[in-house]
């Protein structure tokens, strides 16, 4: 029997202050137990000999931290390996589904910012665009003018915009957009629109990037990324969720939620995640964000300029691994082996994603997601960090 809650959601942005938790079931003791007789065993999928894929993902799963893991790891000519291991739900020790879905949190953001640029690409916007230009008088507040703040700013989280996430409620409902950013407009700029120096990584950027997509489109943001990016290259398991939806339509792993390392568990798949909206409310596979990385750096979804400008990165910093950039909605991270790759990464409530492309001669020759049915501490995000370095530098 699956433990429903309705636990507040953490951001998929680092935040400022902790807020109270609600209490909530937690698994039972048999479940435990489950987990404990070893359920931990890979998948059919992994061989006598384990690659460091499939052993990286064993070494993941604990039943007090990481209870299921998935990969997918693509090559150039498109064949496609996916690995599990530890158990798809505590409660019934069932296996983690093959490329089952999850939650991808923040990779959601190089979504809105493929469509974005594809705009750029149409002449519907211009990168140097004023909020303003498009949104009149939307935003405004302590420091805050849309008079100053570009799409690029946005685009590249260096508008100084407060973050809607530190303002949640404490329970779980759905938002509306414009509510979400009344929130954030009741607190003071952290800096000067591209101020020299100044990078922060935030959700509210992206929400007003959804509000102009959809002033621009006269479509919402759902529709114009399930038609501009989900049917064009063909991602089958890759959605938006609709507003008010908390359920996850196909195959997947159940999420879980720990407050605190060595916590009890508790099940936090299905709730609205509405609250993260054009910045992290998608779902999809890792097999499908292989795909969707691989098309957007093939040059399949943005013309060679829009392309070029999504790459141009400045210095990132947390949550993003240390030399790290961020471009156009776009993170190149350094390698282990050399060179970089060119992904994003996403953190909800019940899962973490994290994963990328490498390119050889500006082409891309392999990609790998990794994803953890928890939202887990960094030294599990090192690990599957570690894990995403071995894949792409093989």
């Amino acid at each position: 029997m699956r433990t429903q809650t309705w636990q507040r959601p953490r951001p998929s942005e680092p935040r400022r202050r902790h807020s109270r938790r609600s209490l909530v079931p937690t698994v039972s003791v048999a479940a435990a137990a489950v987990m404990a007789l070893g359920a931990l065993a890979p998948s059919a999928t992994a061989s006598a000999a384990p690659d460091p894929v499939q052993k990286g993902l064993n070494a993941l799963v604990n039943p007090d931290s990481v209870p299921g893991a998935l990969a997918s790891v693509t090559d150039r000519e498109g064949r496609t390996r996916t690995y599990t291991a530890g158990v798809g739900d505590v409660a019934t020790g069932a296996r983690v589904p093959q490329d089952g879905q999850v939650r991808i949190g923040s990779n959601t953001k190089a979504f809105t910012a493929t469509v974005v640029l594809q705009l750029v690409g149409e002449k519907k916007i211009r990168l140097s665009d004023k909020v303003d230009d498009h949104l009149p008088g939307v935003l405004r507040g302590d420091g805050i003018d849309g008079r100053k703040i570009t799409i690029r700013h946005l685009l590249q989280h260096r508008s100084g915009l407060p973050s809607y996430v530190d303002y949640l409620d404490e329970d779980i409902h759905p938002y509306e957009p414009r509510d979400l950013l009344a929130r954030a407009l009741k607190h003071k700029a952290h800096f000067k629109p591209g101020q020299k120096g100044k990078w922060e990584y935030n959700n509210t950027n992206y929400l007003v990037l959804g509000l102009i997509v959809e002033k621009v489109t006269h479509h919402s943001i759902a529709q114009e990324i399930d038609r501009r990016v989900i049917k064009r290259i063909g991602l089958r398991h890759t959605y938006f969720p609709a507003h008010g939806d908390a359920t996850i339509k196909e195959r997947h792993p159940q999420g879980y939620y720990q407050s605190a390392a060595g916590a009890p568990l508790v099940n936090a798949t299905e709730w609205d995640p509405s609250w993260a909206w054009a910045a992290g409310q998608m779902v999809s596979t890792n097999t499908d964000l292989n795909r969707f990385y691989t098309a957007l750096l093939g040059g399949r979804l943005l013309k060679e300029p829009q392309l070029r400008q999504m790459q141009k990165t400045v210095d990132a910093k947390y949550p993003f691994p240390k030399g790290a950039g961020y471009g156009l909605g776009l993170v190149k991270t350094p390698l282990a082996c050399g060179g970089v790759y060119w992904g994003h990464g996403g953190s909800m409530t019940g899962y973490e994603t994290r994963g990328g492309v490498v390119l050889k001669h500006g082409k891309p020759v392999r990609a790998v997601n990794v994803a953890v049915t928890t939202q887990p501490g960094q030294a599990v995000k090192d690990d599957m960090d570690r894990i995403v370095n071995k894949a792409l530098c093989r």
